[in-house]
């Protein structure tokens, strides 16, 4: 099986474990950070760009599934705010490739690995068109003026999800209750 690292930066030559790259993170100590081709969709963004993203598994209630992916065919959807789409049309990224042998599987759900010990890529692919290599991960790219309503109610659901850099969303709107503690 292989892994893989996206960044914003080329000619990385070796990963060194370095701390979670949030708080929230469960993993404490230095770590490199990878992630399995499954779930490699939520990180072709650029990093601090906010993004909810979901899939159904087995145990999904089918009323939520049709509620919040509808009648679209992809496996998963990923959700953008309309302010960044400037900024994933323009920005470059970097896919790195790592083997496998030395990580260890931290969240199956999210696709997570970690190393303990420094990495060294085996490749590196540069990506012009980050919309283009979603299109080859059967998602459904939805862009929204606001992620906070769908947020909740993916984190109310029995869907599978991944909120990433909810921090740098734009706010919510005025009286916004949330079900789930806001960043």
């Amino acid at each position: 099986m292989k892994l893989y690292h996206i960044s914003d930066k080329s000619g990385i030559k070796r990963f060194d474990p370095r701390p979670a790259p949030s708080d929230s993170a469960k993993q404490k100590g230095l770590m490199v950070w990878a992630i399995d081709y499954d779930h490699l969709h939520n990180y072709l963004f650029p990093r601090d760009c906010p993004r909810v993203t979901f899939f159904a598994s087995e145990s999904s209630d089918p009323k939520d599934v049709d509620r919040l992916m509808g009648g679209g065919s992809a496996k998963h959807v990923v959700a953008v705010e309309t302010g960044w789409l400037p900024e994933i049309q323009k920005q470059c990224l970097y896919q790195y490739e790592f083997d496998s042998k030395g990580f260890t599987l931290v969240d199956e759900v999210a696709g997570y690995y970690i190393s303990r010990k420094p990495v060294i890529p085996i490749a590196e692919i540069k990506i012009d068109n980050i919309l283009a290599a979603l299109l080859e991960h059967d998602v459904e790219l939805r862009i929204l003026p606001s992620l906070w309503k769908l947020r909740e109610a993916v984190i109310k659901s029995t869907l599978q999800f991944s909120i990433i850099r909810m921090h740098k969303a734009q706010p919510p709107p005025e009286g916004f209750e949330a079900y789930h503690p806001l960043p």
